[in-house]
């Protein structure tokens, strides 16, 4: 298996590759510059060579005319003179010509006599000229400069070619410069490499690019992949992290990264829940119909906080199946409740006739046929609802088990309800009777008061005891789930307050808990709810 690059490897690679791509263009231009630099400083030097041999009286006077054709002792002077001038300056050829472009001295003898090419030069109307020419695929410098008499007269010219350097000369000229700056660029980019790499890596934890990739998709794979919703939020709430799940159980958009809750549409109940508070376990709460339970998580690193991390549990389906089986519980209870009522007054009725007290055997038939007959009477004139009214009919069998008056008040009116509010009803008055009827067992005056009523749409249950109360600063916590203010408590304690708040909660209403002499605690629940939204 080809073994991967690290790091620090990659970025160095990287600033290797760059350090070379612009030390080329540095060669190309420094390379063209200089060649440009050369031509003209050699265009100068020619011009100068060629303006010094012109201006030269001995020169002006070797080539005066005086007649058809030059001496031979002025012919040797030019000649002479121009050699010199070329070995002195350097030059390639220096060239003297007449007017009419017969050339009298030149470093090559085929020139010699010839007609010498001036090309586009204005040197034969008397003006000096520098250009480049090219011969045998070499390029020159050439520049020309009339030789003038003192009337102004042209007597002829001089022509001087020297070498231009090639790009091959320009680079070589240039190469010690550029090997410095590739040793120092080198070096710098490899300390910046691996300086660079190192803080990266400390900021990875210590990762590979391949491998924090793997951990991407991994992390991708998990999130979609989980039934819960998971959620995650930066200091300033907005969402950092987010899958499916929790898109659904939320409705929120899609593109929910990066947006903060509020922009979504999330309910304040349920952003309460993601952004405040520390550490939270098992809250619920409602949002878009559905019963959520939420457990948050503070994110901290190297001590600063960066966020947080939650999970979503969607619990509606487990919230009516608790129902469901809460009301199985409430019949059982109250079955049981009733039968060992039964038993008892038959064990006494028994005892009284084998005593010969049949009087009395009938007054006490009549006596509790009679309580029950007037408890019954006023269930059923205060509350309408069979579910309900059958309810508290059936818990007064569990009271006199316990030794615990459980009365109506007399203010109490509700109505028939349709089926699925009278459910919820049943199961809150079930759960709230229940947990009355333990706090009032343990007190001196053994009493619990039911009321309901229908208040502004809403369904009111009331239920007082004699207990002890509820714990200051325990109002709210005691309608969490596992948690009791019995002592002892454990296990399946702290179910029947957490199913009340959620039944609640889930319509759209509330539950509360408050102590005056005792614990009173209210459940309101709309009439016809709305269902939570977020």
């Amino acid at each position: 298996m080809k073994r991967r690059l690290s790091l620090a490897g990659q970025l160095l690679a990287l600033q290797v590759v760059i350090i070379c791509v612009v030390l080329v263009g540095v060669a190309a231009v420094t390379v063209a510059q200089s060649t440009k630099r050369a031509a003209e400083t050699e265009g100068r030097r020619a011009q100068a060579v060629a303006e010094t041999l012109a201006n030269s009286q001995a020169l002006r006077t070797a080539i005066q005319p005086r007649g058809s054709v030059l001496s031979d002792a002025a012919l040797t002077y030019v000649r002479v003179a121009a050699e010199q001038s070329r070995s002195t300056s350097g030059s390639d050829s220096v060239v003297v010509a007449l007017p009419d472009r017969t050339v009298l001295a030149s470093a090559d003898p085929a020139e010699l006599g010839g007609r010498y090419d001036v090309g586009e030069s204005p040197v034969l109307e008397g003006r000096g000229w520098t250009g480049v020419r090219e011969r045998d695929d070499a390029h020159y410098a050439v520049a020309m400069a009339p030789v003038l008499s003192d009337e102004g007269a042209t007597l002829g010219f001089v022509a001087v070619r020297r070498p231009q350097p090639s790009v091959l000369d320009g680079l070589a000229a240039a190469a010690p410069n550029l090997l410095t700056y590739l040793g120092l660029a080198s070096g710098i980019g490899i300390v910046g490499s691996l300086l660079v790499a190192r803080r990266v890596k400390r900021q990875t934890l210590g990762l590979e690019p391949a491998e924090i990739a793997g951990l991407v998709e991994h992390r991708d794979a998990m999130l979609h992949g989980i039934r819960e919703g998971v959620v995650g939020l930066d200091p300033r709430g907005r969402v950092t992290l987010v899958n499916d799940e929790a898109i659904r159980l939320l409705r929120i958009p899609g593109d929910a990264l990066g947006r903060e809750l509020g922009e979504l549409g999330v309910g304040e109940e349920v952003r309460e829940a993601l952004l405040h508070g520390d550490e939270e376990r098992d809250r619920v709460v409602a949002s878009a119909g559905r019963v959520l339970v939420v457990n948050r998580l503070p994110i901290s690193s190297r001590g600063r906080p960066i966020g947080s991390v939650t999970t979503l549990r969607d619990r509606t389906e487990l919230l009516e199946l608790r129902r469901e089986l809460d009301l199985t519980r409430h019949v059982t209870d109250t079955l049981r409740a009733q039968a060992h009522e039964f038993s008892n007054r038959l064990h006494t009725i028994a005892g009284l006739i084998e005593l010969g007290e049949a009087e009395e055997a009938v007054r006490f038939v009549h006596r509790v046929s009679s309580s029950r007959s007037q408890f019954s009477g006023v269930v059923t004139a205060a509350v309408q609802d069979p579910s309900v009214a059958a309810l508290l009919i059936a818990k007064a069998s569990q009271a006199v088990e316990l030794g615990v008056e459980l009365r109506v008040d007399d203010d109490s009116e509700l109505p028939a309800l349709p089926d699925e509010l009278s459910s919820d009803v049943a199961t809150v008055v079930g759960n709230l009777v229940d947990n009355a009827l333990d706090a009032a067992a343990a007190s001196a005056q053994r009493w619990v008061e039911v009321s309901l009523g229908l208040v502004d749409g809403e369904v009111e249950v009331v239920v007082r005891d004699s207990g002890d109360g509820v714990p200051p600063g325990m109002e709210k916590e005691v309608f969490r789930r596992g948690v009791s203010t019995k002592s002892g408590a454990h296990g399946e304690r702290g179910i029947g307050l957490s199913l009340v708040h959620l039944v609640c909660t889930r319509r759209g209403g509330e539950a509360t808990a408050s102590t005056d002499g005792g614990s009173t605690f209210t459940a309101r629940l709309p009439a016809e709810p709305t269902l939570v939204v977020s």
